[in-house]
Formats: C-alpha cells, structure tokens, sequence
C-alpha cells in the first residue's frame, strides 16, 4: 500500500527500476534523434510566440522532463507547441511588444498560472474531461492557427516591412498595399528553405530535414549578400543553461491573464492527452490522464522558473521517439540533456540564420499542422461535426484564439448533449409461438407480428433530465392505442431521478389503461437505482424481469381472452 502512494506521488518510481542496459542504449538513441529534431522547432516556436529563439530552446530543455518525471506515458515528449505558441503570443502581445523583457516577463507569469491551473484539475482528478472535448474541435483549432501561423509569416518571407498586431485580414490588405516593396532575395531564401524542408519530408524523412534545411538557408543568404541585400538575421543567441527567475507575481496581471491561462492550460491537456493516447494506441499502454494532468502541471509550474513559456505534449517529437524504439520516459530526459549540451556548442552559430529561413521552416510547419485527411472526412460524414469544425476553424482567424477555443468546447459539450439526449428508441416486433399455450419466441424485428395490446420497444442510451423529452415522445408514437409496454433495458446504462420519474409516471399511465409498463434486461446498476428508492413500489416488482421472454408470457396470461382472440 505505501509502494502504490508513493508511486502516486512520484511515478518515476515505478519505472526506473525497470530499466535495462539494452533500454538504456534505446532511450539514448531515441533522445539524440528527439535533440535534433527539436533544435530548428525550438527556434520556430519562440518566433511564434513572439519570444527570442533561446526561449523556445529553454521550453525544450526542462519542461520535458518534467512532464516525463511525473506524467504516465512512456512516450510522450513535451515542450514547445504551435497551437500553444500562438495563444501565448495572442495573449501576451495585448500587454507588451513581442521579444522584449517585458514580454517575456507575462509570457513566464502565464505559463505559471497555466501550470496552475493543469495541476490544480490534475489533484481534482479532472482527468476525464478531456474526453468531452471534441477531436473536431483541436482539428479546427489547429488549423485555424495554421494559417493564422503562416499569414503571420508571410511579412517576412517577403521581406515587407509591416506593423504587428494586425488582424487575419488585414495582413493581406497591407500585403497588397506594399507589394511593390517586396524584396525577391529575401523570397527566394525563404521558398529554398521551404522547398528543401519539403523535399526532406519526401526523401529523407528520417533525417533532420528541417535543421538541413535552414543551413541551405543560411548558405544561401550568405552568397546573395545577407544583410547588405536586405537579409535581416536573427542574431547570436546566449550559448548558456536556462536561467533561474521567479516570475513576477503582479497580482493585478495575474488576474488579467487567468481567463488566457484557462485557455491556454485546457488546450495543452487536450494535446498531451489526445497524444499520449494516440501513441498509446500503438504501444499498448495504459494512460493515467489525470497522472497527465498533473505532469503537464508540473512541467509549466517548474519550467516558468526556468525561462520556460508554455508547453505541452509535440505530436511529432513524441511520433519520432516511439518510432526511434524509446522503452521508458527516460528518452524523453536524454533528449532534453543532450539539446543543453548542443546549445552550449551551436547557439553562437544562430547568428547567421535568415529569419527569411525561419519563415519557410514555419511555413512548412504551419502547412503541416492542418490534417486534411481527418478534415475531409468529417465534413463527408457527419453534418453536425462539420458545422463545429468550420465554427471553431474561423473563430480562430477572426477572434481571440482564447474565445476560439472556449467556442470550440462550448460546440463540443453542446454536441454530445444532443447525442445523449436523443437516444434510439426502436420499435420492436413480437412474435407469438404458442407451444401448450406458452409463448416461445420474440423476435426483434420491427415489421414482426405484434402480441395483441402490446408495444415493444428497446432504449439505447440513458433516461436522464437531458433525454427524457425525447424518449417520451418515442414511447408515446410506439405505445399508441396500446394497453401495454415492454422496453428492452439491456442497452440503458443510467437512469437518473428524471428518468426513474418518467418511468413511474408511464406506469401509472398504462395501468389507469388497464395495462402496464414492463422493464426487461434491466442492467445490475440501473436496477439497483431502481430499488433503492420508491420507484419500484409505482412500476410493480411483477412488472421487471431478468428476461424478455418471461415478461411476455407475464403479459399474455394476464390478457383478456378478448385481447388474445
């Protein structure tokens, strides 16, 4: 019993020991490859958020970690993320100019109360509701910010100098205003990189195409001019660890940032979660979300006080260490000591980096991001998730991404209301086989012939406050003109004090009708309810019955020989 607790408490417990020589030389494996993934994403994540390109590194050095040390996937790598870095740049641009200390300083405070908020719902044992939030919903989301990513980026490819902070639209009205002022060196640096991070995709995609990528970038500025042809570059970054700061505790910020931070913190368990499932689909394992959410809590809590802005579960890093063979979450730790070790060597190099480079990379990231085979088959299948998805698409391009995402979840809780408020309620044929005047058969058909004064009908789905409406009116058209009900239980997994009271209230109906209501197949749960209360005592012991057959019979012998003929 104190193991278990203390494998609560601290998860790493329960695996470490379990790890092997051969384990190890997997996890080391897979955390190189993770590295060098990580090293361009890192920078292009920073520039997204609006942070200098250290800060994206910082993210990929301690938040994984962390969120390996104290999350339930074997698998799951986090740190910086294109969805949560545009909702931080979102959130934080209305308070400070991008890459200054004072950005910087609420980007740090927001990924705190996020952190918060994520570990807080973690201890609450909130695991589960993620569940209730769309996979249509991040589909959308993420697209929108896809293109708001790529529209963002496209004044630098081009080379236009543009104010920042203007809306979707009106980048490409201010596109189309200076488009004469278009600097073709600096295009042609940004679609060679772009064009090589695609051909790697293609070719060599278990090489680091995009690190590749960016150096053909930077060679190829330097042989056009670099900044005397109007390249401008990123600058050197500090070749140092991530620095201790406790954030700034301005209680009046905090309390403006905490509807971003709510956001913020709900869209990064939806993505850790989503993925660290989706993995585990593959691997066989068994996910804790709310050990999930405590993990991603934990990564952000810690993380601000080390330079730190918001992360959460990559889809890709996390795809790319499963693929490499990691065994245990200790990949993920070795993928995150050997990026500090990198940056210690290379970080002077980011002198010579293009930002015209880095727009191509995060163009070629944004086109990445939107899942066209899921988009396409959710608007052939399903009218009400396509309506969700093109709400939460364009609430994200033309609202505060914050707002897009409460919308999105808002839709969702909405939709699968409207499924468990409305449950099939079938109609159900009899068939009555006499054999020494017993019934021996039923089948379940709907066109079947019907015992005399008697519907049959069975409930998939829950009779609670939100369904009872529905499932009235349907019993009401199949109980028409008849004295008696059967309803098929086996398929209802709830019934709630709404649902036992519209049941009693039928069974008081079809008794002043000189028939009944009869219940079949109820299962161990909904019985159970049942009994607990009064409401047995209104629908009849005599009328609830393990099996449908020995209802019917129940039902015949108590017909009228007028009702039989």
């Amino acid at each position: 019993m104190q193991t278990n607790k203390l494998h609560n408490i601290f998860p790493f417990l329960e695996w470490l020991p379990q790890t092997t020589g051969e384990s190890l030389k997997k996890d080391l494996f897979a955390g190189l490859t993770g590295a060098i993934i990580v090293l361009p994403q890192g920078v292009a994540f920073a520039m997204i958020a609006g942070m200098p390109p250290i800060y994206g590194l910082y993210t990929a050095m301690i938040t994984p970690i962390i969120a390996a040390l104290f999350g339930s996937s074997k698998h799951l790598i986090s740190g910086p993320t294109t969805a949560i870095s545009i909702v931080v740049f979102s959130a934080v641009s209305a308070y400070a100019p991008p890459s200054t200390a004072e950005f910087v300083a609420i980007a740090l405070l927001l990924t705190l109360i996020a952190g918060t908020i994520q570990f807080v719902m973690g201890l609450a044992r909130m695991g589960t509701l993620v569940n209730f939030i769309s996979h249509t919903v991040v589909i959308g989301f993420t697209a929108g910010a896809a293109i708001l990513i790529a529209v963002k980026q496209l004044k630098y490819a081009l080379g236009l100098k543009l104010p920042g902070g203007m809306a979707f639209h009106e980048i490409f009205i201010a596109i189309g205003q200076h488009a004469s002022e278009i600097n073709y060196t600096v295009l042609s640096v940004a679609m060679v990189t772009l064009g090589v991070a695609i051909a790697g995709k293609i070719w060599i995609p278990k090489w680091p195409y995009m690190l590749i990528a960016m150096v053909v970038g930077s060679v190829m500025a330097y042989f056009l001019g670099g900044e005397a042809a109007g390249i401008t570059l990123v600058g050197e970054m500090p070749a140092q660890l991530p620095p201790f700061a406790v954030p700034n505790m301005d209680f009046a910020m905090i309390k403006d940032l905490a509807p971003d931070a709510f956001a913020i913190a709900l869209l990064g368990l939806i993505e850790a979660v989503a993925i660290a499932r989706s993995i585990a689909m593959h691997s066989g394992q068994q996910i804790n979300g709310n050990r999930e959410f405590i993990g991603q809590g934990l990564s952000n809590m810690v993380g601000s006080f080390f330079s730190c802005y918001a992360g959460s579960g990559s889809f890709t890093r996390s795809g790319v260490n499963f693929t490499a063979g990691a065994q245990t979450p200790l990949a993920a730790i070795f993928a995150a000591l050997l990026l500090m070790a990198v940056v210690l060597f290379i970080a002077p190099l980011t002198a010579y980096l293009p930002i015209a480079a880095m727009a191509g990379i995060i163009l070629f990231v944004a086109y990445n991001l939107i899942d066209f085979k899921h988009i396409r088959e959710i608007i052939s299948v399903s009218g009400r998730e396509s309506t969700v998805l093109i709400i939460t698409f364009l609430s994200t391009l033309f609202l505060h991404l914050e707002f897009a995402i409460y919308i999105g979840v808002i839709f969702s809780l909405v939709l699968f209301l409207q499924r468990t408020s409305t449950p099939r309620v079938v109609p159900m044929g009899t068939m009555m086989v006499k054999e020494k005047e017993k019934i021996v058969s039923l089948i379940r058909k709907k066109n079947a012939k019907a015992l005399p004064n008697t519907a049959v009908a069975r409930i998939d789905g829950s009779i609670f406050f939100g369904s009872i409406g529905h499932i009235q009116v349907e019993l009401d058209k199949i109980a028409e003109g008849k004295k008696n009900i059967l309803i098929l239980a086996d398929g209802i997994n709830l019934v709630d004090m709404a649902g036992a009271e519209m049941l009693v209230h039928l069974a008081k109906k079809k008794r002043a009708e000189g028939g009944g209501l009869y219940l079949s197949g109820l299962k161990r749960p909904v019985r159970q309810y049942l009994l607990r209360g009064t409401f047995w005592k209104d629908i009849g012991m005599d009328n609830i019955y393990d099996d449908e057959m020995d209802a019917l019979k129940y039902i015949r012998n108590r017909m009228s020989s007028s009702d039989v003929a």
